[in-house]
């Protein structure tokens, strides 16, 4: 049986998405909508699918199975509010909305439904291969989590809606999310306390949207404690294309390191042992993870979006259970917004 998506929200990442669904066998896109005529034609003709100005008239129409949330992030709340009502599985882009308030009225209105949160960076195989040698013990018992994500700014986006923190919720919400998330994936606790200092020190000062200056954060450092004594930290740099890899994860524990890059996709495994003088370099486990070359043309997320789809629709076909809850979605939130509040206000945030 094909499963028929409707896509809402037809912009970079929802035409990311039907790019990928295109590609996956038992699945094709009946309908897109999207207030913008053009994103909304560019999308009709890539999915060779019917299209809606507004998601109630796409709801009306029946042509789904189900739904793909890819809108600006301050319209996740309303349209969730809308399309909960049909129970039909739903996979929503992140973050799961633009604030906590929000996030927390959404996961009460979604209590018991299929509701997946996109969090792509779980499948890029690197950081899939990450985890799972974590959990394996390869590390031993995990002390520190260091995430960097050195990159380009902000791309500009119908509205300028990602240029302000009120549309956006903020870098640290609208970006970071999908590292925090990794972060209580990885640590395997939840966080007790984050301190955040960061800035607007480069992009976006000299554009004016309606005569208002953007407000986003362009760098950051944050650092996490978690309840079992784990600490993360993320490097935040939106004015750093010039780096060997736009992503790097480090996770150490007492009997070793793994490290992964991305776009490199490599993984670097070290093992701790006696050293007798300074200088002496351990061996280390190098490999690069394979990407099939076709998922990279899909999208910017190293293939990850692809395989998010593998598992939503495994998911639908047998009646399984989201594996990014929207707990998940709404955790990520609330240590984004911690964080974006730690920088305004210059203390320590307590959860």
């Amino acid at each position: 049986m094909t499963l028929r998506y409707a896509i809402i929200g037809s912009g970079m990442m929802g035409q990311e998405h039907i790019r990928n669904l295109n590609h996956l066998d038992g699945a094709t896109v009946t309908a897109v909508t999207d207030p913008d005529p053009g994103m909304r034609e560019q999308a009709a003709m890539l999915a060779g699918a019917e299209a809606f100005s507004d998601h109630r008239a796409l709801l009306s129409a029946d042509l789904a199975d189900a739904l793909i949330i890819a809108s600006p992030n301050h319209t996740h709340h309303n349209i969730l509010m809308d399309v909960l009502s049909t129970n039909l599985p739903i996979m929503v882009e992140k973050p799961l909305c633009s604030t906590v308030t929000q996030a927390r009225e959404v996961k009460h209105a979604a209590a018991g439904r299929p509701v997946w949160v996109a969090m792509e960076y779980r499948y890029m195989p690197a950081i899939a291969r990450l985890i799972e040698e974590v959990e394996n013990g390869r590390v031993g018992r995990l002390r520190m989590l260091a995430i960097r994500e050195h990159r380009f700014p902000f791309l500009e986006k119908v509205g300028n809606w990602n240029r302000f923190a009120r549309t956006s919720g903020g870098t640290l919400v609208e970006k970071c999310c999908h590292f925090f998330d990794l972060m209580r994936l990885i640590v395997g606790a939840e966080p007790t306390r984050i301190y955040a200092s960061g800035a607007q020190d480069v992009n976006h000062l000299d554009e004016r949207i309606d005569g208002e200056m953007p407000d986003i954060l362009d760098n950051a450092y944050v650092i996490v404690d978690f309840e079992n004594g784990v600490r993360a930290m993320l490097d935040l740099c939106m004015f750093a294309e010039a780096s060997r890899d736009q992503e790097e994860i480090a996770a150490t524990g007492d009997r070793g390191k793994v490290e992964c890059g991305i776009p490199s996709s490599t993984l670097t495994i070290g093992e701790r042992r006696p050293v007798e003088r300074m200088g002496v370099a351990l061996p280390l486990t190098r490999e690069t993870i394979p990407v099939d070359p076709d998922l990279l043309e899909l999208g910017d997320h190293n293939g990850a979006t692809f395989f998010q789809h593998e598992h939503f629709l495994r998911m639908v076909q047998k009646g399984g259970r989201p594996e990014v809850t929207v707990e998940d979605g709404l955790k990520a939130v609330i240590m984004g917004a911690a964080a974006e509040r730690s920088v305004k206000e210059g203390v320590p945030i307590v959860l």
